[in-house]
This record gives structure tokens, sequence and C-alpha cells, in this order.
């Protein structure tokens, strides 16, 4: 029995679910091997680096879907997905995210189409819709919160999340709206152990009229990475931009009575609102770390890592 790599769910001897291949595209019925191994493809991202917009730590890839080859093809213009093969260095990266921004799904954010592909060497490469593509020929307006605050690659850590809250105030068509994103995602990375959330991984974008923060992206465990590669716990950093001063050690308090009341000036009722919905999706989060695509290791790693993060949210454990 094979488990779709896209929705996750039984898809008996079929590699993708009929659903998995329809959220592609509705005329699809399979999709075959992405032609390259992941060296391959991390050669091919080296050699395009200049040519693609969206950089970092991941080698990636532009590329498009041929329908009727049914297959991903790298393109340097025009490409409507992005790719990511497997990190030479740091294990699982692409099924962690994979694995991330579909527990994110589940949680309620603005979760871009994603999910994994296999490669020539049969190992999984990750995919994401672009977000910012209305159309084959038309780009919506979008800008990350480093070229907002004038930073750039190199001090995108060099800010707070207090200062990110102003950024959104100061571009945002309803800031009201987009606090309560804000604090939603900012505790879903601190459950996940998503610490890498600098400044480039936070953007406005325009669309249907209004600027707005942009569907999430670059949502993984990296605090599981880290730890995959002999790194302690107490080594890794709680958040990549500090609150309240720190980065590590960071409480309900913090995030709730000071971040999510204060700063954010959001209502109880409506902070206690999402922080119930974290707390309904966590057996869920469970179940989905058991079926997916992560060695055994990095989900040991992972439903630990979640307890003990729920355990400093939530009165109850997870």
């Amino acid at each position: 029995m094979n488990r779709c790599p896209i929705t996750y769910e039984d898809c008996g001897e079929d590699t993708y679910s009929k659903r998995g291949l329809g959220l592609l595209n509705r005329k699809l019925t399979d999709l075959n091997t992405f032609p390259y191994s992941a060296q391959e493809q991390r050669r091919e991202a080296l050699i395009r680096a200049e040519k693609i917009s969206i950089q970092g730590v991941h080698p990636k890839l532009s590329v498009v879907l041929s329908v009727k080859k049914a297959v991903f093809e790298i393109v340097d213009r025009g490409g409507r997905y992005i790719l990511k093969p497997q990190h030479y260095e740091y294990p699982d990266m692409p099924e962690n995210e994979a694995l991330t921004m579909h527990m994110a799904s589940i949680a309620g954010l603005d979760v871009p189409l994603n999910g994994l592909v296999t490669s020539a060497d049969k190992t999984f490469t990750y995919f994401i819709r672009r977000f910012d593509r209305a159309s084959k020929n038309r780009k919506l307006a979008l800008e990350d919160f480093a070229q907002l605050s004038g930073r750039n690659r190199d001090t995108k850590y060099r800010y707070s999340m207090e200062k990110v809250v102003e950024i959104l105030e100061k571009y945002c068509t309803f800031p009201a709206v987009e606090k309560v994103k804000l604090f939603q995602r900012s505790i879903f990375n601190f459950l996940v152990g998503n610490e890498d959330m600098h400044l480039k991984n936070f953007s406005i974008i325009h669309r249907d009229g209004k600027f707005e923060l942009a569907p999430v992206y670059d949502y993984l465990s990296t605090t599981i990475v880290f730890q995959g590669i002999g790194r302690k716990l107490e080594e890794i950093e709680e958040i990549a931009l500090p609150l309240r001063g720190k980065k590590n050690n960071l409480t309900a308090k913090d995030w709730i009575d000071y971040f999510g009341r204060e700063r954010l000036d959001l209502p109880e009722k409506v902070s206690n609102k999402s922080l119930q919905i974290f707390e309904t999706s966590v057996p869920k989060w469970h179940k989905l770390i058991d079926i997916s695509y992560l060695g055994d290791l990095s989900k040991e790693l992972y439903h630990e890592l979640l307890k003990q993060r729920c355990a400093k949210l939530f009165r109850s454990r997870a």
C-alpha cells in the first residue's frame, strides 16, 4: 500500500492519489519521475542561481508542469513551481518541509499547493506552487520584510519580532486581520521548531485589491534538522528574530500575554481561539508525523519536540 506524497492518502498500488494529481491539474492522470538525481538537481540549481529570484540555503529549481508529458520541466523564466532536492548535508529536508507545510494546512494557515515528487535516484524532491504568479505572464507584487525594512541577506537576522509588527502595521491594508495571522504563524513555528523565520521568510503580497501577508513558505522544523546532525536541543535557538530581547527560553507569557495581547493588541477571545485551533490540531499532527516520509529518527525527534513545545504553551501536554 502506497501513500500519496501530496495528500498522504492511501493510493493502493499507485504512486499518487487521484486527488493529489487533480490538485496539480484536473487533466493529470499520472506524474512521472523527475528525470534528475538529487546531485544533478543541485548542480542545475547552482548553474541557474543568478536566474531565479528565490534564494536560500536550500538549492532551488524553477519548473513548469507539462501535463502532456506528465512531468516537471526545468525553465529559466516563467516557472510556476519551485523544486527543492535533497540537501547534501542536512537529512530529510524535502520530507520535513512537506510534512510541516501539511501540518500548517491542518491548522488553517494559508498554504500553497505543495508535496513531494520522486526523482531519478528514487529520492524525494519537494515542490511548491508559486503564489506570486497570477498567470503565465503576470506576477503579483511581492516584497519580503527584509526589503521593506531596508535589510538584506546579510542583515536579515538583525531585527526583532516587535519590529515585524511595525512593518505589518505600516504596509498592510487591514493590519488587525494580519495581526491574527502573524500571531498564529508565530505560534505554529514555535511549536514545530522552525527557528529560521528571518525577515526574508515574511512577505507582503498585493492581491484581490489589498496588501496582506503572503501565504506561508519555507516552513520546516529546522530544530530536528540540526538535531539530526548531532546538535543538542539546548544549543539550538527557538526563534530567529528575538522576542522581548531573547531567542531562547520563551514562555507562554512571552508569546500569549506579551506578543499576542500587548504587542499585537489581540483581544483575549481572539488569541484563545487561535490557541484552541492548535490544541485541536496537535493529535492530528502526531498521526501525520507517523505516516510521513521522514526517517525514523526524524519522526522520533519531531514527536518529542512537539510534546515539549506544547507543554510550554498549553495547560495539557500533547
